[in-house]
């Protein structure tokens, strides 16, 4: 444990430097956080265009891959939480987060909007609804790793119906995506986009490409989406990504 905390924030803080990847240049300013993501399970389903707009703000263009927009719901441990400058707290950098996701694009920049995000962290739900205006949400989780996979389940605290439960374990082989792939469509994104007070703003986000693996998966319950979702999803599992992200930033208009 001790010698992870101390190696993390080189590795994370090497992520700056593998840019040959990236669709756009780094910002000028420092990124102000580190994060390291683990057992990262992405599920993906194939949704309407015409459903996800719906749930979008005015602003944010939906991105389809193949006549389709895409809905995601990624579970994962975060570990090595870490402001810029300081070491991983023991007890505070690590605990378990669901995102649910889908993609969109304004400025020529894709990236993600998030529809809502479930921590096991009080605090760190409280900061990044503060500095990121994103929609987290305190949950009861637990992802316990077993011999073939990881056994996770989320709750949300509020005593709402949002729940998720599965096991997953990967499938295949490790491997990067292909530019233009779906894989790159769904993995790759540099920025995520929020709204502050009736204006779209916009995070950058860096990290190296991600090492995917096909995935198998049981889900037992998932209520977590903003809409019901039906059909196999499609299943990756990704072991380990560190990941810098920098301040959110108003997006300008385009002239």
């Amino acid at each position: 444990m001790i010698v992870e905390l101390l190696e993390t924030p080189a590795r994370q803080a090497r992520v700056e430097s593998e840019t040959g990847h990236r669709p756009w240049p780094l910002p000028d300013e420092p990124w102000v956080m580190a994060q390291t993501w683990d057992n990262l399970l992405f599920t993906h389903w194939r949704v309407p265009a015409e459903t996800i707009a719906h749930h979008v703000p005015q602003g944010l263009e939906v991105e389809l891959y193949d006549g389709s927009a895409w809905l995601g719901v990624t579970p994962f441990v975060l570990t090595g939480f870490r402001l810029r400058g300081a070491p991983p707290v023991p007890g505070l950098s690590t605990f378990p987060e669901l995102n649910v996701r889908t993609y969109v694009t304004v400025g020529e920049k894709p990236g993600i909007w998030f529809f809502s995000l479930d921590a096991a962290s009080r605090l760190a739900v409280e900061g990044a609804r503060r500095a990121y205006k994103l929609p987290y949400h305190y949950a009861h989780m637990s992802a316990a790793q077993r011999a073939n996979g990881v056994e996770y389940s989320a709750a949300r605290a509020d005593g709402s119906d949002h729940r998720f439960e599965a096991a997953y374990r990967p499938a295949g082989e490790a491997f990067t995506a292909a530019a233009d792939s779906l894989e790159w469509f769904l993995t790759e994104r540099y920025c995520l986009y929020a709204v502050d007070r009736g204006r779209l703003h916009r995070a950058e986000i860096q990290h190296p490409p991600w090492r995917l693996r096909t995935a198998q998966a049981e889900l037992r319950t998932n209520t977590m989406p903003p809409f019901p979702v039906e059909g196999v999803p499609l299943l990756h599992l990704a072991h380990r990504q560190d990941v810098l992200i920098w301040p959110l930033r108003p997006v300008q208009a385009s002239r």
